[in-house]
């Protein structure tokens, strides 16, 4: 009886995780709606609307996902609580990881087509078009994820909203450094006047540096990343040898106290481990 009960509270809350997203997903529309209509109440003095970015971090996600692997290893697998809790940190800290290579990746593509986009504008400029059609002709050449955002800052110029305002929300929607520096840009032109062919080209070679040095760094770190990796796997593969061994010894171990804590500690350490050398292969410029 007392598995049965186990088993339905977590089919309960397996099944309440789709209607909470559900309710999630609604709210986070009312909200959306709620700062577009106060964007179209608000004078054209008032500051700009603060801006959803449109790269979004999940950060909440991957330890809700370790959690519930954590519970379903302590219910199904009948494994000890401190074995469950070390892998649902391992799991944890493992997407942390994955949602941090996520975002690097969405990162690039932005700063890519900020590039192309750039060079889009400065090869129009240079033929005699304005700054507004040189924005329409590096729109029509972009895609997803920066063509929605280029539409939605000409539209706003085009029904007659402040070009600062307008700049100033897209620098809140992609906080970058690229991007402040593409909108600062702008923003000096639309108030001073100038040539923007010259300054957007030196804005389009740092952006296409800042990508190749970050290409580099990603290269140059692989290697190590996989050694790390490849060390954490040789440790399970000589426990798994130990096992075979001697499954007699090592089941006795495993059955303590202090050798279920010595393992569940050996694991975080790993996972900390890998974290740590995760980070310091990331550098920031």
């Amino acid at each position: 009886m007392n598995d049965w009960v186990r088993y339905g509270l977590l089919a309960a809350a397996i099944a309440a995780l789709p209607i909470i997203y559900i309710l999630w997903r609604r709210v986070q529309i009312l909200n959306q709606a709620r700062a577009r209509l106060e964007e179209v109440d608000a004078s054209s003095d008032s500051p700009p609307p603060q801006a959803a970015p449109i790269i979004r971090r999940y950060g909440v996600l991957p330890w809700a996902i370790a959690g519930m692997f954590a519970v379903g290893l302590f219910f199904f697998s009948r494994l000890p609580f401190v074995f469950a809790a070390a892998f649902g940190v391992v799991v944890g800290l493992i997407l942390m990881q994955l949602e941090t290579y996520r975002l690097a990746r969405q990162t690039l593509r932005l700063e890519e087509q900020l590039a192309d986009a750039i060079d889009l504008m400065v090869a129009a400029l240079h033929v005699g078009s304005g700054a507004t059609s040189a924005l329409e002709a590096a729109a029509r050449e972009t895609h997803a994820p920066l063509k929605p955002q280029l539409n939605e800052m000409l539209g706003r110029i085009r029904f007659g909203d402040d070009p600062q305002a307008v700049l100033k929300t897209l620098e809140l929607r992609v906080p970058l450094e690229t991007f402040r520096l593409f909108t600062s840009a702008l923003s000096v032109h639309w108030e001073t006047g100038g040539s923007l062919a010259a300054t957007l080209a030196t804005v389009g070679r740092v952006i296409r540096d800042r990508v190749d040095v970050h290409r580099r760094i990603r290269s140059l770190s692989t290697q190590a990343r996989f050694s790390t990796i490849t060390v954490l796997l040789v440790t399970y593969f000589i426990a798994l040898v130990i096992w075979r061994n001697d499954p007699d010894r090592m089941t006795l171990f495993l059955t303590t106290t202090i050798g279920q804590f010595l393992v569940a500690g050996a694991i975080l350490l790993q996972a900390v481990g890998l974290v740590w050398a995760s980070a310091l292969s990331r550098l920031k410029y």
